[in-house]
């Protein structure tokens, strides 16, 4: 295969993060509108990515928040965002680089975002790697990063017999 001089992958990825700063701009303008929401998934030991201790103690690795009803102060910035929430009653502010963001969705239209790490996004500028720049699908059946989610495909449930009871998200959402 030829090699990707121009990093279309990369150039992908800050495309689709810039998806994920506007919609952040809005939503600290004018709120959220109707039933939308967002589900933000990110690197907690990323450059950049500020939080307390306490919180990098529980989520060492990657954290999910949600922007719904009780945030406060979301400020977007070129590079990053800042949002108040609570967690256990403790109020904390975070600072997220978009480049630490894994993943992004709004369950409320079914739309989401996945990213590469912000690790293998800088190990990827080092050189070409292995694997082709935008495959189909990943071997493992989902979308490969940077491309739009589809919407969740129900999940069997586990007969109640059978032990532990495995719960689709779908039981909750409202038809």
């Amino acid at each position: 295969m030829a090699e990707d001089h121009i990093r279309y992958d990369l150039l992908a990825q800050a495309a689709l993060r810039g998806v994920v700063r506007t919609v952040l701009v809005d939503a600290a303008k004018n709120g959220l509108p109707g039933e939308h929401h967002f589900k933000i998934s990110f690197a907690t030991a990323a450059p950049g990515v500020r939080l307390s201790d306490r919180m990098r103690a529980q989520y060492p690795n990657n954290m999910t928040i949600v922007l719904q009803h009780q945030f406060w102060d979301l400020a977007v910035r070129d590079e990053a965002f800042e949002v108040g929430l609570s967690f256990g009653g403790v109020p904390e502010k975070l600072t997220i680089p978009f480049e630490a963001v894994t993943a992004f969705f709004d369950p409320a239209v079914q739309f989401g975002l996945q990213f590469a790490p912000a690790d293998a996004e800088a190990e990827s500028e080092t050189g070409p790697s292995a694997e082709p720049a935008v495959p189909a699908q990943k071997a493992a059946g989902g979308p490969d990063r940077g491309e739009t989610l589809p919407a969740p495909e129900p999940k069997p449930e586990v007969p109640s017999g059978a032990g532990a009871e495995v719960v689709s998200l779908d039981r909750f959402r409202k038809k």
